[in-house]
């Protein structure tokens, strides 16, 4: 394997570009072979890192690329997209429950609403599963705002301990940035774009689930 990287960027197994590390995910290999999701980018070990797209996971796991980088034989999961994607679903609820903790994020249609309004929303966070016609009525006005849609309002209402959840707003800052990061993550995995503004996703959200 090459020696490791140093400093802000990483260079993808697949694409050979050089990425910030916050575009890619980063995968060992265990001591058995396996190879594993490191999400945080944090585990032991030579790291293997690959663009956060679905094509270059998909490319990585049929054609020999982690075998190539770890010069030997491992053992690829079989549902290694769907760890990859359903590890980083939980980091983005992680992030919602550290912002409620904080007092950062607020959900419910009204609430939701007068942060858009009053400018404090930083993001607003959407179920792709809840009415097409409500999503776009809490944006009316709002223009270059970050819009997350994540699959399912149970997923989005667990972060707050409710059975459902639409619509969640974090305020500008550390929290807001760090969803989106990996809102964006989710979505390359997903096959599709990443957060839309306001104006541009208020006929249609379609990001990360959707």
């Amino acid at each position: 394997m090459e020696p490791e990287e140093r400093g802000p960027l990483r260079r993808c197994a697949v694409t050979r570009l050089r990425l910030p590390r916050e575009e890619m995910i980063r995968f060992v290999i265990s001591p058995d072979g396996v190879v594993i999701p490191d999400l945080s980018a944090r585990l032991p070990g030579r790291g293997i890192w690959l663009s956060a797209r679905a094509d270059v996971l998909e490319t990585a796991r049929t054609r020999g690329v982690f075998a190539r980088a770890a010069r030997g034989r491992v053992v690829i999961p079989p549902d290694l997209t769907h760890l990859v994607r359903d590890g980083l679903l939980r980091r983005m609820m992680d992030v919602a429950g550290l912002a409620r903790r904080a007092g950062q994020i607020v959900c419910g249609f009204a609430k939701v609403r007068e942060w858009v309004v009053g400018g404090r929303a930083g993001l607003v966070i959407q179920a792709a599963d809840g009415s097409p016609d409500e999503r776009k009525r809490v944006l009316s006005g709002a223009r270059e705002l970050p819009v997350v849609a994540v699959p399912t309002a149970s997923g989005l209402g667990a972060a707050f301990g409710r059975d459902h959840v639409v619509h969640a707003a974090i305020l500008h800052g550390e929290l807001a940035r760090r969803f989106r990061i990996e809102s964006e993550r989710f979505a390359g995995l997903s096959g599709r774009t990443g957060p839309n503004s306001a104006d541009r996703s208020a006929g249609r959200c379609e990001q990360a689930g959707t």
